[in-house]
C-alpha cells in the first residue's frame, strides 16, 4: 500500500520531470511535428529513472501497488503535463490489463516482471476498423496449431486500429476470436507476420503514437494464450471497464484544469474597459466557473468510485461510466471555454489551451465513446428502477433529505428534488414505453449522471466538513467553497433533470397537454425553480476564493437567500 508520503513524493517527481523535460515550449513543438517523443517515454516508465508504471503494478511482481485512488491521481498529474504522453504510459498499463486481471501465476510473473524490471511497453490490441467499440464484432482470428493432438500453438490473422503505442510497443495484447470464443493473446514486436502502420495523422495527442497493426499468419507459443483458456476475452476486458474508465475520467479533469489554470492567470492580467478580465461577472460567471464546478463535481464522482473499487465492491462498470462521461465532458468544454477566454491568443498554437482543446477531445472517444457511457448508465439504471418498482432513485433523494438535516449548507436537499424528479421521469418513460426510443435512453443516461454527481458532490462537501475526507483527496479548495460548489451545481443537475427530462418525456408522446400540469408538480418543477435563489451570491463567493482576492464573507443576509427553495 503507497502511503499519503510516497504519493505525494511520486507527484512531485512527475512535475518536476515534466519541467525540466516537457516544457509548454517542447510540447508545442512537438505538436507541430506530429511526433511522440518515445525516449522520454521510456524514461518515464523505466524502474531505474521516474519508474511511472511501477505505481501500476501489484507488488509481488515488482510494483508499488498503487490504489485506484492513487492511479487516478498519477493520470490526472499527467494529463495536467500533457495527455499525448499521459496516453503512451497509460497504454502499457491498459495493454498489461488482460495479463493482470486474467492471466496465469507464471504469465503474471513473466509479463509483469518484465515491466518493473525493463520498463517493457505494451500497446492493447482490441479496437478494428470495424468494429470500433462493439469487441464482439472483431474479426481478428487464432487458428490452433496442433501436433500430436495437443495445441502447440496458434496462427493469428486479421487487423486492428487506433491502437495506443501500436508503433513503439515492446509487446501486444492481441484479442482474436479463437474457436472457443474471443481471447486474448501475447504478441511480442519482432514476431515474424507481425507489422504496424505509420502512426496516424491526429487531430490531438499528437505526441502519442496511435497506428494500426497487421497480423499475417502470426505465430505464438500456447503458453501466451492469456489464461490458458480459449474464450475468456470479452469477460477478461470487462473486468477492468470500470477502472480504466476512471482513469481516463482523470485525464479529462486534468486536462480540463490545465486549460482553466492558464486562463484565469490570464484574466487577471488582461486589461478590458480599464479593469481586469478577472472582475468582470460576465467573464468569470460564464467562462470560468462553471467549468470549474462540473470538473470538481465530477472529481467527486471519480473519488467516490475509486474508493468504492479499493473496498472491493467490484469492477463498477456503470459507476466507471458515469465518471468518465462527466469529467471528459467537463474536461471538453473547460479547454473549449478556455480558447474563448483567452481571445485570439487563444485560438493560436502559440498558447496551450488551443493544444489541450484538441488533446482532451480523445477522451470522450477512446476507452468507449461518450455515447456508450450514455448508454450503459440508463441501461444499468432502468434494471434498476425496474427492480425496485420505480423506487430506486426515490429512496436516493430520501438519503440525502436525511443528509440534508444534518448538513443543510451542502445542497443535499436540493439533489433530493433532482433524485425525485429523476424517479418520476424514469416512471413516465416506463408507462408511455419511451425507451423504445434509442434517444430518450442516452438522454436518460446523461440526466442520471449528472443527479448521480450532484449526490456525489453534496457527501463530499459534507465528509471535507466532519474532516472525513480520503487523506490523498485533493483539496485544493476548502470546506466553505466546496459547499457552496456543491450548492451551484445541486441546482444546476436539479433544473437540467427535471426540464431537459420533461422536454423529452412530451417530446417522445410520453403526456398530453392536460397532463402537463400534474407532471410539472410531479416533478418539483416550482420548487426547483425556487431553489435557484442565491445561485449568484454563491457564485460570487466561488469567484472571490478562486481569484485570492479578499474573500467577501456571505453574510447572514446573503446565505439566507442562498438557502431559500
Amino acid at each position: 500500500m503507497i502511503t499519503k508520503k510516497t504519493l505525494n513524493l511520486s507527484l512531485k517527481s512527475l512535475r518536476d520531470f515534466a519541467k525540466k523535460r516537457l516544457p509548454d515550449a517542447d510540447l508545442i513543438a512537438l505538436d507541430e511535428r506530429d511526433e511522440c517523443p518515445e525516449e522520454i517515454v521510456r524514461h518515464m516508465s523505466h524502474p531505474d529513472k521516474l519508474g511511472i508504471q511501477l505505481l501500476f503494478l501489484p507488488e509481488e511482481y515488482g510494483g508499488m501497488g498503487g490504489s485506484t485512488f492513487d492511479v487516478y491521481l498519477i493520470c490526472e498529474q499527467m494529463a495536467r503535463i500533457d495527455l499525448g504522453v499521459a496516453t503512451s504510459l497509460f497504454a502499457t498499463f491498459l495493454g498489461s490489463d488482460p495479463i493482470t486481471f486474467g492471466a496465469t501465476p507464471e504469465q503474471k510473473k513473466k509479463w509483469l516482471g518484465r515491466i518493473a524490471e525493463e520498463g517493457t511497453l505494451f500497446a492493447y490490441g482490441a479496437t478494428e476498423p470495424e468494429a470500433g467499440s462493439d469487441l464482439g464484432a472483431l474479426k481478428t482470428t487464432a487458428e490452433r496449431v496442433e501436433k500430436d493432438g495437443k495445441i502447440v500453438g496458434y496462427k493469428i490473422n486479421g487487423s486492428k486500429q487506433w491502437i495506443s503505442n501500436g508503433g513503439i510497443a515492446d509487446v501486444y495484447t492481441i484479442l482474436a476470436n479463437s474457436p472457443a470464443g474471443p481471447s486474448w493473446f501475447i504478441v511480442e514486436r519482432d514476431a515474424p507476420g507481425f507489422t504496424h502502420d505509420k502512426p496516424e495523422d491526429k487531430h490531438g495527442i499528437r505526441l502519442s503514437n496511435t497506428a494500426a497493426l497487421g497480423l499475417d499468419n502470426v505465430y505464438v507459443d500456447a503458453d501466451r494464450l492469456v489464461g490458458g483458456v480459449e474464450g475468456q476475452g470479452l469477460l477478461q476486458a470487462q473486468m477492468v471497464f470500470g477502472y480504466t474508465r476512471v482513469m481516463v475520467a482523470a485525464f479529462g479533469l486534468g486536462a480540463g484544469w490545465a486549460a482553466l489554470d492558464r486562463a484565469i492567470p490570464y484574466s487577471t492580467k488582461r486589461i478590458q474597459a480599464g479593469s481586469p478580465l478577472s472582475e468582470k461577472q460576465g467573464y468569470t460567471h460564464k467562462l470560468i466557473l462553471p467549468h470549474v464546478v462540473r470538473l470538481e463535481a465530477a472529481r467527486s464522482y471519480i473519488e467516490e468510485t475509486a474508493e468504492r473499487i479499493d473496498a472491493g465492491e467490484g469492477s463498477l462498470n456503470t459507476e466507471g461510466a458515469i465518471a468518465k462521461y462527466m469529467a471528459t465532458e467537463a474536461g471538453n468544454a473547460a479547454a473549449e471555454a478556455s480558447i474563448q477566454a483567452l481571445g485570439g491568443y487563444g485560438y493560436t498554437h502559440e498558447y496551450m489551451v488551443e493544444k489541450i482543446s484538441r488533446d482532451v477531445r480523445i477522451t470522450t472517444i477512446y476507452e468507449g465513446t461518450s455515447e456508450i457511457m450514455e448508454m450503459t448508465i440508463s441501461r444499468d439504471r432502468w434494471q434498476l428502477h425496474l427492480k425496485t418498482r420505480g423506487q430506486h432513485y426515490h429512496d436516493k433523494a430520501r438519503q440525502f433529505e436525511e443528509l440534508h438535516s444534518r448538513h443543510a449548507m451542502v445542497g443535499a436537499d436540493v439533489v433530493a428534488l433532482a433524485l425525485h424528479a429523476l424517479a418520476e421521469i424514469m416512471e413516465k418513460a416506463r408507462l408511455a414505453r419511451l425507451t423504445r426510443y434509442q434517444h430518450i435512453l442516452f438522454r436518460l443516461g446523461e440526466l442520471i449522471a449528472y443527479a448521480e454527481c450532484a449526490g456525489s458532490l453534496a457527501g463530499r462537501a459534507a465528509r471535507l466538513a466532519e474532516g472525513k475526507l480520503n487523506e490523498k483527496a485533493n483539496q485544493r479548495f476548502d470546506a466553505a467553497w466546496l459547499t457552496a460548489l456543491s450548492r451551484v451545481f445541486a441546482r444546476e443537475a436539479a433544473l437540467k433533470v427535471a426540464e431537459d427530462g420533461l422536454r423529452w418525456v412530451t417530446g417522445a408522446g410520453g403526456i398530453n397537454g392536460a397532463e402537463m400540469a400534474a407532471f410539472e408538480l410531479a416533478l418539483g418543477l416550482p420548487a426547483i425553480h425556487r431553489a435557484q435563489a442565491g445561485l449568484i451570491a454563491d457564485m460570487d463567493y466561488l469567484a472571490d476564493v478562486l481569484y485570492g482576492r479578499a474573500q467577501k464573507h456571505i453574510t447572514e443576509e446573503r446565505m439566507e437567500v442562498a438557502l431559500q427553495h
